[in-house]
């Protein structure tokens, strides 16, 4: 496979006189490997939510990029992610969503390990009917475990283990909404849904950036909760995003509404905040439920999206959830055509990365000077190191 080299240099011009990215970072499959290098396994990177794994002994076998994980909370109640796969030769060890019961036993020759990762059992690894042997080290044979970090549900995972503490990498966004640093309800199997969509995963991570889009895309948002009513969020080389003045609780048939977030504070009445932490993982916070989503790459031109909603009690009304998960899967459904559309206008060689409003588009411009950014600094660690 050929080397792609893009020219970065004016995506990190100010708003007002930069492009966009090059196609190539949209559609080249030399570009995806290499971005999922600097910007995905580089830093603190979503995979899943806790609320996949609700139980002690539950896990869940998952592909990140081409890298088999398994999702796990442990026999504590502590949720870890392993590689999946044995120590011994590279086997797959948990091939389905299941509980584990004892250990975790790889299926071709019965190494077994706790669920902390810990190698517990090697038969007849000395001979038969000898199960240990001296040139075995069990205690440097355990799963190969990757770091993590739950913040708002999200499992946050940092493939490379390099990215600073998650408290420091985070400190910013997590001081924006430290009112909500309250317990979070899972709604459970109604508040869950996935999108599967024809684009390179950078497109939802733009569109959801900005508001501008809000009147043609999102008319019945736009009916009430209007593009003059937002505002702009940046955090550069962090997170960017919108925020509106205007939030109109849900009702039922009885002008019942969610019960809300204690103790936030009055300014969050009618202000809610929709936030893209890059690399891939979009929040949502109001002041009756939150929603996160993982955006999981699938290839330069295939998105996975997964969506979760989450309120402050555990028992919210299974009627107005269901309602709420409607409404939120409109909204993103909207969005597709959206995405897709600008995917297929990435095949056209002549397309310069396009233009920014400067005072529509800083968002997306926020999150494209990342991405240049954290390229240009993995190319030049890569010629460093020939």
């Amino acid at each position: 496979m050929t080397e792609t080299v893009t020219d970065l240099s004016n995506v990190r011009n100010s708003v007002e006189n930069a492009n966009g990215l090059p196609n190539a970072h949209y559609i080249d499959p030399v570009v995806f490997n290499e971005e999922k290098q600097a910007l995905i396994f580089s830093q603190w990177a979503g995979l899943a939510v806790a609320a996949d794994v609700p139980d002690p002994g539950d896990a869940v076998p998952m592909e990140f990029l081409g890298t088999p994980l398994l999702l796990l909370r442990d026999k504590d109640g502590d949720v870890r992610v392993f590689q999946n796969i044995c120590r011994h030769r590279g086997m797959i060890l948990v091939e389905e969503p299941r509980k584990i019961e004892g250990a975790i036993r790889c299926p071709y020759h019965s190494w077994c390990y706790s669920t902390k990762g810990d190698l517990v059992a090697t038969p007849h690894v000395g001979g038969p009917g000898h199960n240990t042997h001296d040139a075995i080290k069990r205690n440097d044979l355990g799963l190969i475990e990757v770091r993590s970090h739950i913040w708002r549900d999200v499992v946050w995972i940092n493939v490379s283990g390099d990215a600073p503490a998650f408290e420091d990498a985070m400190a910013d966004v997590m001081q924006r909404w430290r009112e909500f640093e309250l317990p979070l309800y899972h709604g459970g199997h109604d508040s869950r849904f996935t999108l599967e969509v024809q684009t390179n995963w950078k497109l939802a991570v733009e569109n959801y950036c900005e508001s501008y889009h809000l009147p043609w895309v999102h008319p019945g948002l736009n009916s009430y909760s209007k593009l003059e009513d937002h505002y702009n969020i940046e955090k550069p080389g962090e997170y960017s995003g919108q925020g509106t003045m205007v939030y109109r609780q849900l009702t039922n048939e009885n002008g019942e509404t969610f019960a809300d977030f204690a103790d936030v504070g009055s300014k969050w009445n009618e202000q809610a905040e929709y936030i893209a932490v890059y690399p891939n993982v979009l929040l949502g916070t109001h002041r009756d439920h939150a929603f996160a989503i993982i955006l999981e790459p699938k290839g330069p031109e295939k998105t996975v999206e997964h969506i979760h909603l989450y309120y402050a009690v555990p028992d919210s009304d299974e009627g107005l959830r269901m309602r709420n998960t409607q409404l939120w899967k409109t909204v993103f459904e909207e969005d597709i055509f959206v995405v897709q559309g600008m995917q297929k206008g990435r095949h056209a060689d002549q397309f310069d990365g396009g233009r920014f409003s400067p005072v529509m588009d800083s968002p997306t411009h926020c999150f494209h000077a990342w991405v240049a950014s954290k390229v240009d600094t993995h190319r030049a660690k890569a010629r460093a190191a020939e």
